[in-house]
């Protein structure tokens, strides 16, 4: 069965390139008919926080990005532990006690020699003595996976042919100082035990992709099919922090973007297929294809979703702004006429009700100065509502053949005396839902 995963950190909220990896997975899953796993990654007992766990699944549920099942790392320590004791048995795992500082100093003289900044191993050449002493002085050390040096190739879902030689890594660090399990060791372990058959991530992990393929060999693991997306960048190329606010799912959704405006955007960014809103999750699925996407980075731009979140507003029948039209007190035997004259000048949903007050109580009329003894004419001839949808043009044809006005001079005066506004729905939906008569005042 086709296995997916998107393995979150609960140490913060779903940013919007943690979305790209998620939606990835998750198409794949569901396309094959298969296992879409959501992996809370949580093995920081200090920064992962359970408001952020629930934070999580509520994004996703938002998305309708739903799961199979859903697994916590802290509870897997065990599991972690054993495949740890397995890699020591086997001479592939080994303590190693350099400070952060004398690291650096390494880093820097193979720089400076010009030599790739690997790290150089000396902690195997430790004697008993030498590491019982450091151990007395120093605590517990890190464990470090003793690669093979060797090339790693695989062919990747997005990139093609990938090679690495192993030798120009650095042994990855896969346990801390003070026992901490990291995600190098903890995502192989789970990979391999819950069957993940695709693995989709961001193409800053692709030397990470390397090592955890010696090591899930060295388990006696299968290898997944990885593939590498490109990271995104905002629009002028600049980087994108994962730290800023403003591109949380959250913070899209507090600013009004629909589901499948995200969703439309996110699944073909990048790829060689124009973006276009899909109506629904099957549409989007279908269309998917990891073949069609690119290694360059993909510029993001969060304006590009105010179009695609009106096209799905402007899509939606009354019934699905009832909520919104009921908490500005549009009535319930007009709510289908306001909604028909109004959905096509609305963004977003929570402005569904919006036009309302104006229609109901008047709006605060915009009248150049130029213009006030026309309106003030034009108003003398409207009677008093109810209005019908010949209101309109039976109205201005009667303040055409009085003033003499005509084209733009006359409507648009008019538009901005009732409604206060200088564009919105046709003034011949908008007059049979005027509650009182325009007023100049």
């Amino acid at each position: 069965m086709t296995t997916t995963r998107f393995a979150p950190s609960p140490t913060g909220f779903i940013h919007i390139g943690n979305l790209r990896t998620a939606l990835f997975n998750w198409m794949i899953a569901r396309k094959a008919g298969g296992q879409f796993i959501l992996r809370i990654d949580d093995t920081d007992p200090e920064r992962s926080k359970e408001e952020y766990v629930d934070a999580i699944k509520e994004d996703l549920e938002w998305l309708g990005l739903t799961w199979d099942r859903i697994e916590r790392q802290s509870v897997r320590l065990d599991r972690y532990a054993e495949a740890a004791d397995k890699l020591r048995v086997m001479g592939r795992f080994y303590e190693a006690w350099e400070t952060p500082v004398e690291l650096d100093l390494k880093r820097k003289k193979q720089l400076n020699m010009g030599k790739p900044p690997v790290y150089d191993r000396a902690a195997l050449a430790l004697s008993d003595e030498e590491k019982a002493k450091l151990k007395a002085e120093r605590g517990e050390g890190v464990w470090r996976f003793k690669l093979d040096h060797e090339r790693i190739a695989w062919t990747d879902g997005i990139l093609g042919k990938i090679s690495i030689d192993a030798a120009s890594v650095s042994d990855p660090v896969l346990i801390r100082h003070d026992g901490q399990v990291l995600y190098t060791i903890a995502s192989v372990v789970d990979d391999t035990e819950m069957g993940v058959t695709h693995v989709v991530r961001g193409s800053d992990h692709v030397t990470n992709t390397a090592t955890q393929i010696q090591i899930i060999e060295a388990l006696g693991g299968s290898v997944p099919s990885f593939a590498h997306h490109s990271l995104l960048t905002g629009p002028q190329g600049e980087a994108l922090s994962k730290r800023l606010g403003t591109l949380s799912l959250r913070d899209f959704r507090a600013a009004g973007i629909e589901p499948m405006a995200l969703l439309s955007q996110m699944a073909r960014l990048g790829s060689s297929d124009p973006i276009e809103l899909c109506e629904t999750h099957d549409e989007l699925i279908a269309g998917f294809e990891l073949s069609k996407f690119g290694s360059a980075p993909t510029k993001f731009d969060a304006e590009d979703l105010k179009p695609l979140t009106a096209r799905v507003i402007q899509s939606l029948e009354v019934g699905d702004v009832d909520a919104e039209l009921a908490a500005t007190g549009v009535p319930n035997d007009l709510r289908p006429a306001y909604w028909a004259a109004v959905r096509g000048n609305t963004q977003v949903r929570k402005d569904a009700g919006a036009w309302w007050p104006i229609f109901a109580n008047g709006a605060t009329p915009e009248v150049a100065e130029e213009d006030r003894d026309f309106v003030t004419a034009a108003f003398a001839i409207l009677g008093e509502p109810p209005y019908t949808s010949q209101t309109w043009n039976e109205w201005t044809s009667a303040v055409k053949d009085s003033t003499g006005r005509k084209g733009k001079s006359l409507f648009f005066p008019l538009r901005l005396a009732v409604t206060g506004q200088p564009r919105g729905p046709e003034m011949a939906e908008v007059m049979p839902l005027l509650q009182k008569k325009p007023s100049v005042n």
